[in-house]
């Protein structure tokens, strides 16, 4: 074997060697494979970035991620059962962790936001889309049909982050919708798709796919600068369509774990790839870039901090349509 070859193998060797004690050089090593529950359908929001996500985990920790759909009541179901499970690090919840501050406030679940670790990896924002059988060529037409009667909406249900979107329109413009719910934003947005409502305000990433298609016609995304889609363009930000203040209408994606009684070495774990290989993911990036998302990656308390404005949003939205249980006062979150 001359010297080129082997020095070859060698590196071959070496790289095969690297890899897995690469994936033994956090504080905890996991030996069967992890689980995180997505409390929504596939191919919705949460879903797409999880399944991306695990992907990452996966490398690192060389372990299998499973993804595991329990959708059913906003989400709530499947947080529960992530609450609920052994509290050893091989069970995580994913979603949006602002939800973690408003299940009280609408009677669904009882938890808050310091309940949990959150790790955090892209933000998304609501986009106004119309089934292309609608006569509405922009967000123009459309709200002027709205003031005049109830025109179907489609969201992944109360709480979601479509529902906050259309009850912050609601408030601003003072429009009139019909609320129509479904188990995650893809059924929702392929609800739209078929007709069976005329709009969907769920977020960008789960439309992205159908407005490059054509098979939904955007006419507003819910932010003040526009929002470029790839193989699509430009849409318009609501703020030239409404001129009232709107709540903040991001939402922050990611995963997360119970905080107590979670082994400290699954945190520092977990922390550390947050720190390093997260913010360096060219995978997490790709997909932002795709969908229309926002790569906001962050954990801990810093997390806390970019998500406490859109809990506070939301609850005072859902105060304001009615739906709270309690008011945000008693739990502590401020109107913004």
């Amino acid at each position: 074997m001359n010297k080129t070859i082997l020095t070859f193998f060698v590196t071959l060797l070496a790289i095969s060697i690297s890899y897995p004690l690469a994936a033994q050089n956090y504080s905890w090593k996991p030996d069967k494979p992890i689980t995180i529950i997505v409390p929504w359908g596939a191919g919705g929001a949460t879903d797409q970035v999880t399944r991306v996500t695990a992907g990452v985990l996966e490398k690192e920790l060389g372990q299998k991620v499973v993804i595991v759909n329990q959708p059913g009541a906003s989400g709530s179901i499947g947080k529960k059962n992530a609450w609920n499970a052994s509290r050893d690090g091989y069970t995580w919840a994913a979603g949006a962790p602002k939800q973690l501050g408003t299940y009280k406030l609408l009677g669904q679940f009882d938890t808050w936001i310091d309940d949990w670790r959150l790790y955090n990896t892209v933000t998304n924002v609501p986009l106004v889309s119309v089934t292309m059988k609608a006569p509405y060529k922009d967000m123009g037409e459309l709200l002027e049909a709205m003031k005049k009667g109830e025109i179907s909406v489609a969201t992944a249900g109360a709480g979601s982050s479509g529902h906050a979107a259309i009850e912050g329109i609601k408030s601003a413009a003072g429009i009139k919708y019909k609320h129509v719910t479904y188990d995650g934003g893809n059924p929702a947005v392929i609800a739209t798709v078929s007709g069976e409502t005329v709009v969907t305000t769920q977020l960008a990433s789960e439309q992205a796919e159908m407005v490059r298609g054509k098979r939904l016609r955007p006419l507003a995304v819910l932010a003040s600068m526009p929002l470029e889609i790839e193989g699509f363009g430009k849409v318009p930000p609501i703020t030239d369509f409404i001129k009232k203040p709107l709540p903040i209408l991001s939402t922050a994606f990611g995963i997360f774990i119970p905080s107590k009684g979670t082994p400290k070495e699954v945190v520092e774990t977990f922390d550390a790839i947050w720190t390093k290989v997260i913010p360096n993911s060219s995978a997490l990036k790709e997909y932002a870039l795709k969908k229309g998302a926002l790569f906001s990656p962050a954990h801990g308390d810093e997390a806390r901090k970019r998500v406490w404005p859109e809990i506070q949003a939301d609850a005072w939205s859902f105060q304001a349509a009615g739906r709270a249980k309690v008011s945000p006062e008693s739990l502590g979150i401020p109107k913004p």
